[in-house]
């Protein structure tokens, strides 16, 4: 099973398994990890980089992925290629004189995931290719609230899925019957302007009777507002206020990593809600209907697991 990943932005690390360049490697950025490794494969002819470019085939090993923007995993990138020359590594000690560069490559993320800025990010490690998994050594462990994934990865637009889904007799005549009730609603209006004023102020009305799930005040606008992620909750607040209740009142720290629904009560991390906002999870489905647990949960008890072996 693929695994689809919305508002994509990943570093990525290659592993050469050419004979004459066997256990080369190569750190690069991409928003599309299917297409990148075939442009590596087929050289710089088709948008591959010049050090892969004549020398695969390439294995894209694993990737990092979960960063809020295209600059801050192009950061990340350029820090695990110049691990030496980055400001927020130099307590890494550098490449043992019989330790492979794959290895090391290794250590120096193992690092990195534990250094601010990446250590408060929603951050997913996902091994693609297993074979060459590695286990993090017990005192470089990623941070709890960062996942560990496995398997085939692609990234999608925000909003879209591949899945197709069949529609039964049943599903087909309701829609046909909203269709119908839609054009004649359509005609309706169109017939009457008048319509179009009160309905702006009824929107008007139940906009201003919103109100924030933590301060309790008026939401004004949809720029700083928050929503939760499980589709089933009302929840709404203002941005700052539901960073202040995630953070706590003696923390350090201006961004949040986790906390609890005001609402629901269901634990999340503030990227999610972040990406929530830019249009993701769209097609998220709510865990009590599905009988399944929530997926946050579930890649939270793999990073348990795997943080504890």
């Amino acid at each position: 099973m693929v695994l689809e990943v919305e508002n994509f932005y990943g570093v990525y690390l290659l592993y050469n398994e050419n004979p004459q360049f066997k256990g080369r490697t190569y750190i690069g950025f991409t928003v599309n990890p299917r297409r990148r490794i075939g442009q590596h494969n087929k050289g710089v002819d088709f948008g591959g980089a010049k050090r892969t470019s004549g020398k695969g085939p390439w294995e894209m090993v694993l990737i990092v992925y979960g960063f809020p923007n295209n600059i801050s995993a192009l950061m990340f990138e350029w820090a695990w290629q110049h691990p030496k020359s980055s400001r927020r590594l130099k307590h890494i000690p550098g490449k043992r004189r019989n330790e492979p560069k794959y290895d090391y490559c290794l250590r120096v993320v193992a690092h990195m995931l534990r250094v601010g800025p990446w250590c408060r990010m929603p951050l997913t490690f996902h091994w693609i290719q297993q074979q060459y998994r590695r286990d993090f050594p017990d005192d470089l462990a990623p941070p709890f609230h960062m996942a560990i994934g496995y398997g085939p990865i692609t990234s999608i637009k925000i909003g879209t899925t591949s899945k197709k889904k069949k529609r039964t007799k049943k599903d087909k005549d309701t829609q046909d019957a909203s269709s119908q009730q839609s054009t004649s609603s359509a005609r309706t209006y169109e017939s009457t302007d008048d319509n179009d004023d009160d309905d702006g102020l009824i929107s008007m009305s139940q906009s201003s009777n919103r109100r924030c799930d933590v301060c309790h005040k008026r939401l004004q606008g949809e720029d700083n507002n928050l929503s939760c992620i499980l589709p089933k909750c009302s929840m709404e607040s203002h941005m700052l206020c539901l960073a202040r209740k995630f953070i706590g009142p003696n923390s350090e720290y201006l961004i949040p990593i986790e906390g609890a629904c005001p609402k629901c009560k269901q634990m999340m991390l503030w990227g999610d809600l972040i990406r929530k906002k830019r249009g993701c999870y769209s097609s998220l489905e709510d865990p009590q209907e599905s009988g399944e647990s929530h997926w946050t949960e579930e890649l939270r008890e793999d990073a348990s697991t795997s943080s504890s072996q």
